[in-house]
């Protein structure tokens, strides 16, 4: 039902309440909770890790009143202190699974600036191929209240959406959305899917089941992250954290809300180049090169014969053929002056040139192809 024995990538966003305990990290819990992981990775599936505690491991080590509101100033503190501590106890779990994890800290920008995202997602992609655990955090200690998520559960989402995910598990203190809060309602009606989110779902989630949850978040929060991943082709799993193994309940029928997506993964990424970013430039494309595209190739620079505009790595460009149609749009992988020197270079001829390589001007997977050259 939640398709987790399927999925090819799975993120799961843990709170800090699962991971921290009355004298630091959960390590009982931890242990259990890596064990399910492992056991997921055996099965040849990949998955990222999006993990809360830093502020209050670190609120701990600083000996901050547990009590009291924490400044701006105190709470990216109490990040930096506790960052190391969560990404200790992440490693001493995942190790005896012959596991590594990986730290990435990121910002809002990180995943809506198109160059970070773009450089964070290759980041990801590299940590995935290598067989490493990515745990991330937003980063705490330098975020203001202008520029950060503000809770988890939408960075997880942003993660979900940034890598292709398929499923986005969001690990929560009820196994799920119900009609109304069942710690207060015994006639709350259970919901195990939802094929769509409509307004009347939001209002459940943001009246009475707006204080389940944990940490910053709440029921609201999932819903929320819950639109972002739809959107992006990826369904989203709510369901009971407080559990050793909450991975491998659900599989097995425990309760849980499964929320479909809207699109595919490829189909919604595709869908954002074709439509949703404003072309910062045009790349010309020779007979050979845009049969190739037309093909489900990547655009490499061999094929390219001119550049125009004055666009960044990770900008949207145009592609044109040699008649001057649009063949479609895609995230170029060069600026304009490093993609005018390569122009009509062989692969294994870019980095003599400009230093670097960066692989195609054009990689298949970031070109939607305009309807007459799909068809």
């Amino acid at each position: 039902m939640s398709g987790l024995a399927n999925a090819r990538r799975i993120v799961v966003k843990v709170g800090s309440a699962l991971v921290v305990g009355e004298e630091g990290p959960d390590r009982q819990w931890l242990a259990a909770f890596a064990a399910d992981l492992a056991r997921v990775r055996e099965r040849g599936q990949q998955v990222l890790v999006v993990s809360s505690g830093a502020v209050a491991l670190g609120r701990r080590r600083l000996s901050f009143p547990r009590k009291r509101p924490l400044t701006l100033p105190e709470k990216q503190a109490a990040a930096a202190a506790g960052q190391s501590a969560l990404m200790r106890a992440w490693e001493e779990a995942l190790e005896p699974h012959g596991l590594a994890a990986a730290q990435i800290l990121l910002t809002r920008d990180d995943t809506e600036v198109r160059r970070r995202w773009l450089n964070a997602r290759a980041t990801v992609e590299t940590l995935l191929q290598l067989g490493l655990v990515p745990v991330i955090n937003e980063n705490d200690t330098v975020v203001t209240e202008e520029i950060r998520y503000g809770d988890n559960d939408r960075l997880a989402a942003r993660a979900a959406q940034m890598i292709g995910a398929d499923v986005l598990v969001l690990l929560s203190d009820v196994d799920g959305l119900y009609t109304a809060d069942p710690r207060s309602d015994p006639d709350a009606r259970h919901l195990p899917r939802i094929d769509r989110l409509t307004p009347e779902i939001e209002a459940m989630a943001g009246g009475a089941n707006a204080a389940a949850g944990v940490g910053t978040g709440g029921m609201a929060t999932k819903i929320a992250a819950a639109r972002i991943a739809s959107a992006a082709g990826c369904a989203t799993v709510i369901t009971l954290g407080n559990r050793p193994s909450p991975l491998w309940a659900v599989e097995h029928g425990e309760r849980a809300t499964v929320i479909e997506p809207s699109t595919t993964p490829a189909a919604a990424y595709k869908a954002w180049i074709a439509g949703s970013l404003a072309p910062a430039g045009v790349l010309n494309v020779d007979a050979g090169a845009a049969a190739a595209l037309r093909r489900g190739k990547s655009l490499l620079a061999a094929g390219v014969t001119g550049v125009e505009g004055g666009f960044d790595k990770g900008d949207a460009v145009v592609v044109r053929d040699e008649v001057g149609r649009e063949i479609g749009r895609g995230i170029v992988r060069y600026d304009a002056a490093d993609a005018a020197r390569i122009c009509g270079l062989k692969s294994d001829e870019i980095e003599a040139v400009v230093g670097y390589t960066e692989g195609p001007m054009i990689h298949a997977d970031d070109l939607a192809l305009a309807a007459h050259a799909a068809a």
